[in-house]
C-alpha cells in the first residue's frame, strides 16, 4: 500500500503508476479533504451567498441562483449534461493515469470534496475498475469537462466500466456487485470532479515516458548509423561546443562522442572530409529538442503538483475564489512545443536512414545482399518517410487556435486536449521512425568488418537474430521487433 505524497516528480508519479500498488490518503491528507469541505458546508450556511457552480448555473448561466433544495440535482446534472464525448474510447492506460492525477488534485484540499467522494474515486483505481471515456469534446478551458465527466459518472452509478479481467460492465451493476450505493453529490463536488486538466496532464506525463525512453536509446541509434556509415567523430569533440555552450547541444554530443571513443568501428579509416548534415549536426539537432522537452517536462511536473478545478477554497483565509486554474495554457503550448522537438528527432533519423540505404560509402544499394532481385530495405525507408510527413501535418499547433463556448463566458480556449491527443500520436510515430532506423543501422553493419561501441553491440544483439529471417519474415514484423526494442 502507498500512502500519498504531498509532492511527485514525474519519475516518482510514474513508479507509482507503474508499480500497480494499491494507494491511500495520509491521515494528514483526509484531514485536508475534510476541513475543506466542512469549509464550504459553513460557508453556506452563513447567510444568502452565491458561489458559482455552488448555488449557481454554470458557465454564461452563472446568474441563475439554484434554491437550496435543488443543489444535489445540480451537481448530478452537471455530471450528466457534460459527459459529452465522441469519438473512439481511450485507452485504459490513459484514463487511469486520468484517475490518479485527479485523486492526486483532490488530496490539496482546496476543492471541497468530501471524503466519501474522494475514498469512492480510490475505490476504483485500486481495484482496477477503469470508466470508459471518449477521446473527443475537450477544449482545454474550463478544464478537460467532457472526458473528466465521462470519468466520474460511475461515482453516481452511471456510464460504464473496464476491468483487466471482468471485462466491460455497467457502473451501477459494478456498484451494486460490491455493496456500493450510487453516490449523492454535495454542492461544489461535480464541478470540481469535472474542472481539471487531467487528461491533457495524463497525455504529457505518458508522453514523458515515451520521451524518456526514446531520448535514452536515441544516442545509441544514432552511433550505430555513424558508424555504420563511416561517419567521422569530430563534430562530437567538445571544443566546437564549449564555445556555443547550449546544455543539450552539449549533451548530445557528449553521449555520441563517448559511445564512438569506444567502437573499434572508429579504427576504419575515413574517406569524406565532412559528413551530411544529419550525421554533423546531431548535437546541435537532438541537442535543440533535449533542451526544448526539458522545458516541457518542467512545465508538466508543476502542473502536476498544482490545483486545477475551480472555483477554490481557502478555509485558513475565510475565501471562496472563482478564477482560472483550470485553463490549460501552459500545458496546450508545451504539448504543442513538444511534438515539434518530437518531430524534429524523427525527421533526422529518416534522413539518416536515406543515406544507409543510399548505396554509398561500400554499402550495397538499399543494404540488400542481393540488388535488384531483393529490394531490401527500400520500403522501410519508405514507410519513414510517410510517418515523418505525418508528423509535420500533425505539428500544427492547436494551441493558437481557439473558439468561444458558453455564450461567450469562455471566450478564450486553450485546445490542449487538441494539442495532447497529436503529442501522443508524434512521439509514437517517432519512436517508429527511430525503429525502421536502428533496423537499417543493424542491416548495415552486417556488411562490416568491425564492432560498434558496447551499448550499440548489446542493442544489436537483442536484434541480430531476426535479421538472419531477412527474406523469410514480412518487413513490418522487422519494423515492429525494432520498435519493440525501444518501448
Amino acid at each position: 500500500m502507498a500512502i500519498l505524497e504531498d509532492h511527485y516528480s514525474l519519475n516518482d508519479l510514474l513508479q507509482l503508476y507503474r508499480s500497480n500498488e494499491d494507494i491511500n490518503y495520509s491521515t494528514q491528507t483526509l484531514r485536508r479533504i475534510n476541513k475543506s469541505a466542512q469549509f464550504l458546508k459553513d460557508y453556506l450556511a452563513d447567510g444568502d451567498k452565491a458561489v458559482y457552480g455552488v448555488n449557481t448555473g454554470f458557465g454564461s448561466l452563472q446568474n441563475v441562483r439554484v434554491p437550496e433544495n435543488e443543489l444535489h440535482e445540480l451537481q448530478r446534472n452537471l455530471l450528466i449534461t457534460h459527459a459529452a464525448g465522441t469519438g473512439k474510447w481511450l485507452e485504459s492506460e490513459i484514463v487511469r493515469m486520468m484517475m490518479l492525477l485527479k485523486i492526486i488534485n483532490i488530496s490539496k484540499g482546496f476543492s471541497a470534496i468530501s471524503e466519501a467522494v474522494a475514498e469512492r474515486l480510490l475505490w476504483l483505481y485500486n481495484n482496477k475498475w477503469t470508466p470508459q471515456v471518449h477521446e473527443q469534446g475537450s477544449l482545454g478551458a474550463s478544464g478537460d469537462l467532457a472526458p473528466l465527466s465521462e470519468m466520474c459518472l460511475p461515482l453516481i452509478g452511471l456510464g460504464t466500466l473496464e476491468h483487466p479481467t471482468g471485462g466491460i460492465k455497467d457502473a451501477a451493476d459494478v456498484l451494486t456487485a460490491n455493496g456500493f450505493e450510487p453516490l449523492v453529490l454535495g454542492p461544489k463536488e461535480a464541478l470540481a470532479l469535472i474542472n481539471g486538466t487531467q487528461f491533457m496532464l495524463a497525455h504529457a506525463v505518458l508522453i514523458y515516458e515515451k520521451s524518456t525512453r526514446l531520448l535514452n536509446a536515441l544516442p545509441v541509434i544514432a552511433g550505430i548509423s555513424t558508424d555504420a556509415w563511416l561517419c567521422r567523430k569530430d563534430p562530437f569533440l567538445p571544443q566546437l561546443h564549449v564555445i556555443r555552450p547550449h546544455a543539450g547541444q552539449m549533451k548530445a554530443a557528449a553521449e555520441m562522442l563517448s559511445n564512438l571513443n569506444q567502437s573499434p568501428m572508429q579504427e576504419q579509416p575515413r574517406i569524406a572530409v565532412q559528413d551530411p548534415y544529419s550525421f554533423r549536426c546531431i548535437p546541435q539537432v537532438h541537442g535543440a529538442s533535449l533542451d526544448a522537452l526539458e522545458h516541457c517536462f518542467h512545465v508538466w511536473e508543476t502542473e502536476l503538483n498544482s490545483v486545477t478545478d475551480n472555483p477554490n477554497v481557502f478555509p485558513d483565509d475565510n475565501l471562496i475564489l472563482s478564477g482560472g486554474n483550470f485553463h490549460g495554457q501552459p500545458l496546450a503550448l508545451t504539448l504543442d512545443y513538444a511534438a515539434m522537438a518530437l518531430a524534429e528527432l524523427g525527421s533526422i533519423s529518416e534522413r539518416r536512414t536515406y543515406l544507409l540505404i543510399s548505396g554509398q560509402r561500400g554499402l550495397p544499394p538499399f543494404l540488400s545482399p542481393n540488388p535488384g532481385t531483393d529490394s531490401g530495405y527500400m520500403i522501410a525507408q519508405y514507410t519513414a518517410a510517410s510517418i515523418v510527413s505525418r508528423n509535420k501535418q500533425l505539428c500544427t499547433p492547436a494551441s493558437v487556435d481557439s473558439i468561444m463556448s458558453s455564450n461567450g463566458q469562455e471566450d478564450h480556449v486553450s485546445m490542449g486536449a487538441n494539442a495532447a491527443i497529436k503529442a501522443m500520436q508524434v512521439a509514437d510515430h517517432t519512436v517508429t521512425i527511430l525503429g525502421i532506423e536502428l533496423l537499417c543501422a543493424a542491416q548495415a553493419m552486417t556488411f562490416r568488418t568491425g564492432k560498434t561501441f558496447p551499448h550499440g553491440e548489446e542493442l544489436l544483439n537483442r536484434l541480430k537474430p531476426n535479421q538472419e529471417e531477412h527474406m523469410q519474415t514480412p518487413m513490418w514484423q522487422l519494423i515492429g521487433r525494432a520498435v519493440e526494442l525501444l518501448n
